[in-house]
């Protein structure tokens, strides 16, 4: 049975490799959303139209509906420019794409957020509340990531996390017990995990820290 699937942010430093890792599953048909072209395969679409009318917006790139919804997509204040810009992508553009996918059918999202989410911080305030809307729009099944700092390299540079992954790993000798979810994790065992969640049976809502990750990632090796 084939695995229909809408992805948003496949172009950033997760979506890249969970875009590569669906195209190997040959039950799986990727649809990619992208603001901006990047490569042949990707729909490029407006968000500020996507918000405007979510539920009938991605009917002419997703004609058939979709099973499963994955928003990689995320900025920060730096890169949008504004913390009011920031929230445009990181709650409006995530919520009306969601919104979307379930007005398309599909019954699981599964969602790139933080750890901490919902803690003190506007960054931190704005991926809580994501988390919170995107449970109240009715999926039967909600996947939740919240990696600590992410490492590898994305195609823009982001100095500060450059700086930011450096001390990551430096200290993660001592991110041990409790401490280890704010630790660093590969970006490509973020992406591992999400391509072995897609299509996943069983209802409700889940939440996913660095360990929880990299033990997804290694029980699908074993299969």
């Amino acid at each position: 049975m084939t695995t229909r699937v809408l992805l948003v942010g496949g172009t950033g430093l997760i979506g890249r490799s969970v875009n590569a890792g669906l195209a190997t599953r040959p039950d799986t048909i990727v649809t990619s959303l992208t603001r901006r072209q990047s490569s042949g395969a990707d729909h490029v679409i407006d968000f500020e139209r996507l918000c405007a009318a979510p539920e009938t917006a991605l009917h002419a790139v997703a004609p058939t509906g979709a099973d499963v919804a994955i928003s990689c997509l995320g900025t920060t204040i730096r890169a949008a420019g504004s913390q009011a810009a920031m929230f445009r992508v990181d709650h409006d553009y995530v919520l009306a794409f969601a919104t979307a996918a379930h007005a398309l059918g599909a019954r699981q999202f599964i969602l790139v957020s933080s750890v901490g989410a919902g803690g003190p911080g506007f960054y931190l305030r704005t991926k809580g509340m994501i988390e919170r809307d995107i449970r109240v729009l009715g999926f039967s099944r909600i996947d939740i990531l919240r990696p600590g700092m992410l490492l590898g390299h994305r195609a823009v540079a982001r100095p500060m996390e450059a700086i930011g992954q450096r001390l990551a790993v430096a200290l993660a000798p001592f991110m041990v017990g409790r401490l280890s979810r704010y630790g660093a994790i590969d970006a490509e065992t973020v992406a591992k995990a999400i391509v072995a969640l897609v299509g996943q049976t069983g209802d409700g809502c889940r939440t996913y820290d660095n360990a929880d990750l990299r033990r997804i990632v290694s029980q699908a090796a074993c299969l």
